[in-house]
């Protein structure tokens, strides 16, 4: 028999075999083939306060939004303008964005300014180095509505700062667009679900705003 001192190694190394932890532990690198898509997230009527309400709309400009790069930002953009006119009817302020190597200008004419309506030029986050905030502040806004593209940038990074922030979001998901639907998809999940981000924001539909 064995002596003690060489047993209890032996012991330690079979209680290692048996542990129900795999000797590889699994990562998302091992389980990217077998996950599955979450539930959608359920989408919520909301009704709006036009007076501290602000409509963002983000980056709808012709580098971006075309048929070669993103055409399903095209497809987004009869409800974008339904939204669009219903929130000039309400006098509600609207609040333009444009990319960095651009101008206003190159929105597209479906949606663009009236010229009177405030712009930032900034990336992804319209709040970096911009006066957004000050913007929203100074017509007391507690809410924003985010439509735009892309979803994995604009609409994502704006509206969640806006979130951080303490204001209120709502992200029509048929207002927003990317270069598929997984990249929207997960953008809805984010919104859904991201640790201070979640609790400030309504998932809806265009449809399903009321003024």
């Amino acid at each position: 028999m064995l002596p003690l001192r060489q047993l209890l190694p032996i012991a330690a190394f079979a209680l290692v075999l048996a542990s129900p932890i795999p000797a590889a532990a699994q990562t998302i690198i091992n389980e990217w083939p077998s996950i599955k898509t979450p539930p959608a997230p359920q989408l919520k009527a909301v009704t709006v306060d036009p007076k501290t309400t602000a409509l963002l709309m983000l980056d709808f400009v012709k580098q971006t939004c075309n048929e070669q790069r993103r055409p399903r930002c095209l497809a987004t953009l009869p409800k974008v303008k339904s939204l669009l006119a219903e929130a000039r009817a309400k006098d509600m302020l609207v609040v333009y964005s444009f990319i960095n190597t651009g101008t206003i200008a190159d929105t597209l004419a479906e949606v663009a300014p009236t010229g009177k309506e405030p712009a930032v030029q900034s990336g992804a986050d319209k709040f970096y180095k911009t006066n957004l905030e000050q913007i929203l502040k100074d017509k007391n806004i507690t809410t924003v509505i985010a439509v735009g593209t892309g979803a994995h940038g604009a609409v994502m990074y704006t509206g969640s700062e806006a979130a951080l922030r303490g204001m209120k979001v709502i992200v029509p998901v048929d207002g927003m667009s990317a270069e598929n639907a997984y990249i929207e998809q997960y953008v809805a999940y984010n919104f859904a679900n991201a640790p201070g981000v979640s609790n400030n924001t309504t998932l809806t539909s265009v449809d399903m705003i009321k003024f």
